[in-house]
């Protein structure tokens, strides 16, 4: 076993006793672990370093990819909500494979567990760390960007009991800006994706306000000022292509929750 506290202490430099695929793969079981100082701390953190500094070969890429592709529908809640992390730090690498998409689709819109942070498992934020991995397939070209926004929609619309409260709204609703600044997307699908959503807020309920209809209209609130001022990507403020187009939509849909929305 490698000391892997020793190893991010010393600035996280590869260890030369061990094959790097055995590091790998030794890294890939800890992002499994309950304990936060192991997986999030140890594995998370030296992968993500790695990987944004080109330590592992494309090959070596893809397999860790393949592994973490299968995490979806891990027991463990941790695991899960782990595997997007990575997913995004490798497919900002550049490395990506259409396999692996459908099962976070799959995923992300069908778990329940939604919890930020738990006081024994540390951070989970199964919706933050989905967002991220969603705004970088949505900037890829071999995405339908169409495809990421109507992921997103599934996510804030799915009912739950659970109101997001560690800025999960914030990490969706810069992702789904980060999509809406893709090139390619014409201007019908750049305003049309919002649909179901307005269908939704239109109906008030008598009860009260569901808590996935508070989630959404937080995320949405906060895509619309993003797409306003521009979204930072990398070391640049990019504009969305159909800025007005898309920020009337977005003060039409939230309007119908909040008529007081200018």
């Amino acid at each position: 076993m490698t000391d892997w506290a020793l190893v991010r202490a010393e600035g996280f430099a590869v260890p030369p006793d061990r094959p790097i695929i055995d590091l790998v793969a030794e890294l890939s079981g800890m992002l499994r672990s309950p304990d936060p100082v192991v997986r999030d701390g140890q594995a998370y953190a030296t992968l993500a370093t790695w990987i944004g500094q080109g330590v592992l070969a494309p090959e070596l890429l893809r397999e860790l990819g393949d592994e973490l592709a299968g995490r979806f529908a891990d027991p463990e809640i941790q695991a899960r909500t782990f595997a997007p992390l990575v997913l995004d730090a490798i497919v900002s690498a550049g490395v990506f494979e259409p396999a692996w998409v459908p099962p976070f689709e799959r995923w992300y819109v069908a778990e329940e567990d939604l919890r930020g942070y738990d006081a024994k498992l540390g951070w989970l934020h199964a919706v933050a760390h989905g967002a991220d991995l969603l705004g970088a397939l949505g900037r890829l070209p071999a995405v339908e960007p169409v495809e990421m926004l109507r992921l997103g929609v599934g996510r804030m619309l799915t009912p739950t009991d659970h109101v997001w409260r560690d800025l999960e709204d914030d990490r969706l609703g810069y992702a789904l800006a980060a999509t809406l600044t893709r090139t390619d997307l014409l201007e019908t699908d750049a305003t049309g994706w919002l649909d179901p959503v307005a269908r939704v807020l239109a109906n008030h309920p008598a009860d009260g306000v569901r808590p996935e209809v508070s989630n959404t209209l937080r995320t949405l609130r906060v895509l619309y000022v993003l797409v306003d001022r521009g979204v930072r990507i990398n070391d640049s403020v990019v504009q969305v292509p159909h800025r007005e187009l898309v920020r009337d939509k977005l003060a039409d849909v939230l309007r119908t929750a909040t008529p007081y929305f200018l």
